[in-house]
């Protein structure tokens, strides 16, 4: 009954994204300095549930970043990364929050 429960499949493939996402921009900022390297981003996240829901699995779609290239063809902006960053983390927090609050309305229903 409580095994198959999509609010944790979801808050839990939602961190694995964040995760994902922040270990891109892990990269990235290693890679700052390095010529002709691109800057990497993760596909949306709307992206990979589909591929989930569809039997799909494996980690997220890695992308180009999309951003303007340096003069030795670094594509990577330390701004941008930072902001990519930071929104990898409130990603993953907000799928913890969901997470843990699911939790507490299953233990209250369960009577626990």
């Amino acid at each position: 009954m409580f095994d198959r429960l999509e609010i944790f499949a979801l808050a839990s493939a939602r961190a694995q994204h964040a995760a994902a996402r922040q270990a891109v921009v892990a990269r990235n900022i290693a890679h700052a300095d390095t010529p002709g390297f691109r800057a990497q981003d993760i596909a949306d996240f709307a992206e990979t549930w589909r591929a989930l829901q569809q039997g799909q699995s494996g980690p997220p779609r890695v992308i180009d970043a999309g951003t303007p290239a340096s003069p030795n063809g670094n594509t990577v902006s330390l701004e941008l990364e930072m902001l990519r960053g930071i929104e990898a983390q409130r990603a993953h927090s907000r799928a913890l929050q969901v997470y843990g609050s699911a939790m507490g309305i299953l233990r209250t229903s369960i009577g626990r």
